[in-house]
């Protein structure tokens, strides 16, 4: 209901649940407009040795419905990829120490993930809404893009690392 019908919607998950949640998607109406790789270079070792280590995540993009005329920031992420149409695997280290020095969070995303997902499909003063904002890397990634934001997230101890991750963020741009 909240989104607009030209907005766009990014949905993460592990191999788990990406492919239940995409097919959830397609039967509401939503229009997938991409799936992104996440490949992590360093990803952790699986201990069982049982199965491939993990070391993607799938990033679906979607429309709200096939008649939606969303935004995409071709030149952009032309640009940031050298000159060349940019493709849909993206390598990405996970989160650093200094993304979480008030804390983890178990799905935390880095910062220059979301800021490509953010400037991919949102134009300069956009309105960036995170329904379940966990440690609100969406948050710091917005306030870096110059978006407006806004984030929700049940856990206290969450709401906590989010407002400090958020403080730093608005301080560090008005500096």
């Amino acid at each position: 209901k909240l989104l607009k019908p030209d907005g766009t919607i990014w949905v993460s998950g592990t191999m788990h649940v990406i492919y239940s949640i995409g097919f959830a998607m397609q039967q509401l109406g939503f229009k997938l407009l991409n799936d992104i790789a996440w490949e992590k270079p360093n990803p952790p070792p699986n201990l069982a040795c049982r199965y491939f280590t993990h070391s993607t995540e799938t990033i679906l993009w979607a429309a709200k419905s096939t008649k939606s005329r969303h935004f995409f920031n071709y030149e952009k992420m032309k640009t940031a990829n050298e000159g060349k149409q940019m493709k849909s695997v993206w390598r990405f280290s996970p989160p650093n120490n200094a993304e979480k020095r008030y804390g983890k969070h178990p799905t935390q995303k880095p910062v220059l993930l979301v800021e490509r997902c953010i400037e991919s499909s949102t134009q300069s003063n956009a309105f960036v809404f995170d329904p379940f904002a966990g440690s609100c890397t969406t948050g710091v990634a917005a306030i870096k893009t110059n978006r407006r934001f806004c984030g929700v997230e049940a856990e206290g101890e969450f709401v906590e690392l989010s407002n400090q991750r958020l403080q730093e963020a608005l301080d560090r741009k008005s500096q």
